[in-house]
């Protein structure tokens, strides 16, 4: 019973991006855009040890995958919980967290689709130098890297209406992956902006990224992003308690 519901939830959510201009333009076709300009523009330069389009896999991947993660999720639950449909299903038979799983899953999946669309594309304009083992490793570690922005994506779900929740969540996502590097290069931004980013966890999740294609450590990385993780669990743990269904 929970299986089948749970698929079908997916179902309806992998439907439901398509179905939504704004959220497949924002989610999906903007990040790869962004990734086929500055690959067309940039790709085949050096950038820390490795081919500009080698790295934007793991830095403009970074930005894809945190659009999504953002995006869909806590649109979503904040389009349900406007419509009432959040409410029905608390007296209903169907868990919450079933929804919620449903969501993030969708997200995780399009995520996915997303670094495929960037490594194909690098891959076709000869700008992508990286061992398969790599790029899957680059991908779980960016889809597990997600997993905070997932949960901040359903915190603000649950505490806005979905203009505010797209209006914040945009407004959110923008500077974090212009102050991390995600678009240009970290080195060359001013050093007030690198100081920054070391507090960011989207710079955390690039650099980790970029380590797997053999360049700079992990550890460090994956501190910040388990700290991440522990702060949007609370806070979306929070924001449901203190929601309006």
């Amino acid at each position: 019973m929970t299986g089948r519901v749970f698929w079908a939830e997916l179902r309806d959510e992998l439907r439901s991006i398509v179905r939504e201009p704004t959220s497949l333009f924002f989610g999906v076709l903007m990040p790869v855009g962004f990734f086929v300009l500055f690959n067309l523009l940039y790709g085949q330069d050096a950038v820390q040890g490795l081919s500009a389009g080698t790295a934007m896999v793991a830095t403009f991947g970074t930005y894809g995958v945190i659009t999504v993660a953002s995006l869909q999720p806590g649109v979503g639950v904040a389009q349900d919980r406007d419509l009432g449909w959040l409410r029905m299903k608390r007296v209903s038979a169907v868990p919450i967290w079933i929804s919620l799983a449903a969501k993030a899953t969708a997200a995780l999946l399009y995520g996915v689709g997303v670094l495929v669309l960037m490594g194909v594309a690098a891959a076709v304009f000869g700008t992508l130098h990286a061992s398969p083992w790599a790029l899957v490793r680059v991908v779980l570690v960016l889809l597990l890297g997600s997993v905070p922005f997932t949960l901040f994506s359903v915190a603000v779900g649950f505490r806005f209406r979905p203009g505010a929740a797209i209006a914040l969540l945009n407004a959110v996502l923008f500077p974090l992956a212009v102050l991390s590097g995600l678009w240009i290069p970290i080195r060359f931004l001013p050093s007030a902006v690198r100081d920054i980013a070391e507090f960011l966890p989207t710079y955390h999740l690039a650099q980790l990224g970029l380590a797997q294609l053999g360049d700079g450590t992990a550890l460090i990385h994956v501190l910040a992003l388990l700290v991440t993780t522990a702060v949007a669990a609370g806070t979306a743990a929070t924001s449901y308690r203190h929601a309006r269904l």
